[in-house]
This record gives structure tokens, C-alpha cells and sequence, in this order.
């Protein structure tokens, strides 16, 4: 039972849709786990437009349980943003990331809490046995050695939601489409510790996946939003800037090339340099383009998704939280 005056160390956050028969055993397992750890702690869970009551049943739970914090979007965003809200919400000093369809383990968290006060930033669950396809272990294994070439961050197992952090590493990051994965690195640009732990994924019991082979397939485009985002998140400008100096000043080049020959020796541009006078004004066109696609990256950046990144203040969002020091039976499950 959570003491008013007690500093929260540890924050479960477990995005849910459509998992209702899974809220109630995965709560018992959590409160079991968690209880055992000796440190306050809070969970939130985030019904992400669930059209099964899940939020209703969420309520119940958090009402007779102050350590449970209920969060309701009004429709359907995506993982990403579920966990952007849940990080906005959160008020403990390590967050730990899990899914809420019973495949992870409320038991495997002490491993997580013990690498976080050993005093590592970030760690992450590394599946040992997975249930999936030869297809999709292979699509999966080569987008994890992907990832670690682009990135350099050394972890196994990208696609794994069993994750844990630093919540000052976290608490601000913007996430949204479907960066969720790449929150490590992300994370990773203000410099942390990071390792890895093995946990067991078990097989779903309720429900279907919402990810196949179908949703790995854009992992290139991950790749390259990765890239981009590790070196130029805070500075858009600087990458699209050097290409529309380089395309400006080739075009340039070109331009006073073909005059040269005008002037100098007489030629007729259109005549014999008609191509490469269309090429050079491309260029040149090229990089005011990209200059000015710079500048409104640099908008983006700075005040779209910063902004969106904290949703849980605006509007769509629900919030449900008991008083503190409250604890009782929840309800069964209907």
C-alpha cells in the first residue's frame, strides 16, 4: 500500500486494446510480483480506444487500488502514442514498459529492477523463445541486426515491448507513428548505459496479434527514421541544408561554366549544352527546395511533436486514480 509521502521508484506502463480478458490475471500477477520488491510502485494502464469496456473494467480496478492509474483515449492512436501518455502519467523513477496480452511475465520484472539499481539507463527483454513462423523469426532476426548496424546500439531483440528505463532518459521524448522500438535510441542521444536480460514470451491467450509479417515489411523506413533521427532529430536543418548547399552550388558551378563559354568562346547554350543548362538550373532549384524544407523540418521538430509528445494534458485523454492508500479487492471479471 502506497504511503502519501513516499517517493514512487518504480512506474508499469502496459498499453492495452481490445485485452479485456486479460486485465484481471495480469493485474493479480503484477500486484503479486510487484509487492514482493519492497519499493512503492504504481502501474498505468492505457485502454488505447478499446471497444470491449476494457476502460471499465480498468475503472473498477483503479477506484479500490491506489497504485493502479487508469488511462482512457477516446479512439484508436497506436502503441506509440499509448506510451507517450503513459510516460506523461508516470511519476516513479524507472519505467517499465510491458504488453498487456499475458505474453509477457509479470514475474521476469525483478530481473529488469535489478540491472536498473545496478545502475543501468536502459535494459531490454530479450526473447528466449519465440512463437512465431520460420518467416518471421528470419524477418525479425535480420531487422534486430539491421538495426544494430544503422544504430550502433548493441540489443538484440528491437521488437521486444518488455522494456525498462530511466524515466529522466524518457519523460520528454516525442514518440509517435511507430517509433515505439526505437525509443532506445531516441533515448540514447542525451548518452546511457544499456544491456539486456532474457525473459520468456509466452503464447497469446486472449485475443489476436496486431502484428504480423505484414507490419515488419516497412523496417527499411524504420532504418532510415532511425538515422535520421540519431543525428538529426534537434537539427533537421543541418542535413537538409548541406544537400541544398551542395545541389545549389554544383548547379551553380554549372551555371557559370556554360556562361563562361558563352562569353568567352562564343557558344550557343541551347545549341550544344541544352541538357546540361536544364541540369544546372535543376540543381540550383533543387537546393532552395531543400533549403526550405530544412526550415519547416525545424518547425516540425520544435513545436509539433515536442507538443504532442505530452498529450496527457490535452484533450482525448482520461485519467482515473484512487486516493492514495487505498487498496481492496477488484471485482471479478464479468
Amino acid at each position: 500500500m502506497l504511503n502519501g509521502a513516499e517517493r514512487i521508484r518504480y512506474s508499469i506502463t502496459i498499453p492495452l486494446y481490445n485485452e479485456r480478458e486479460s486485465i484481471t490475471p495480469l493485474y493479480d500477477r503484477l500486484k503479486n510480483t510487484m509487492d514482493t520488491l519492497g519499493k512503492p510502485w504504481e502501474c498505468i494502464f492505457v485502454d488505447d480506444g478499446s471497444d470491449d469496456d476494457s476502460f471499465a473494467l480498468l475503472q473498477q480496478i483503479a477506484l479500490v487500488d491506489s497504485r493502479i492509474v487508469a488511462v482512457g483515449l477516446r479512439q484508436n492512436s497506436g502503441k506509440s502514442l499509448a506510451l507517450s501518455t503513459a510516460f506523461s502519467v508516470a511519476r516513479g523513477d524507472f519505467i517499465i514498459t510491458m504488453d498487456g496480452d499475458l505474453q509477457h511475465d509479470p514475474a521476469d520484472i525483478p530481473k529488469f529492477t535489478a540491472k536498473l539499481e545496478e545502475g543501468f539507463d536502459i535494459v531490454g527483454g530479450r526473447r528466449s523463445r519465440r512463437n512465431e513462423g520460420v518467416l518471421q523469426r528470419f524477418s525479425t532476426w535480420f531487422a534486430n541486426r539491421m538495426l544494430v548496424a544503422v544504430t550502433g546500439v548493441r540489443l538484440r531483440d528491437w521488437g521486444s515491448g518488455f522494456k525498462a528505463y530511466r524515466r529522466a532518459l524518457v519523460s520528454d521524448v516525442p514518440i509517435y507513428g511507430e517509433l515505439q522500438r526505437l525509443i532506445p535510441v531516441l533515448a540514447l542521444r542525451r548518452g546511457a548505459k544499456v544491456c539486456e536480460v532474457s525473459i520468456d514470451a509466452a503464447p497469446r491467450q486472449h485475443g489476436i496479434s496486431k502484428y504480423g509479417i505484414i507490419r515488419k515489411l516497412p523496417v527499411f523506413f524504420d532504418l532510415i527514421t532511425v538515422r535520421f533521427l540519431s543525428h538529426y532529430l534537434a537539427r533537421p536543418l543541418h542535413f537538409f541544408g548541406t544537400a541544398g548547399l551542395l545541389a545549389s552550388l554544383a548547379g551553380s558551378l554549372l551555371g557559370l561554366w556554360l556562361l563562361w563559354q558563352r562569353v568567352m568562346h562564343g557558344v550557343h547554350i541551347m545549341g550544344e549544352h541544352g541538357p546540361l543548362l536544364i541540369f544546372a538550373a535543376v540543381l540550383i532549384l533543387a537546393g532552395v527546395q531543400m533549403l526550405a524544407l530544412g526550415l519547416l523540418a525545424e518547425l516540425h521538430v520544435r513545436y509539433y511533436y515536442e507538443s504532442r509528445s505530452h498529450i496527457a494534458s490535452n484533450d482525448g485523454v482520461m485519467i482515473v486514480r484512487a486516493p492514495m492508500n487505498t487498496t481492496a479487492k477488484v471485482p471479478p471479471l464479468a
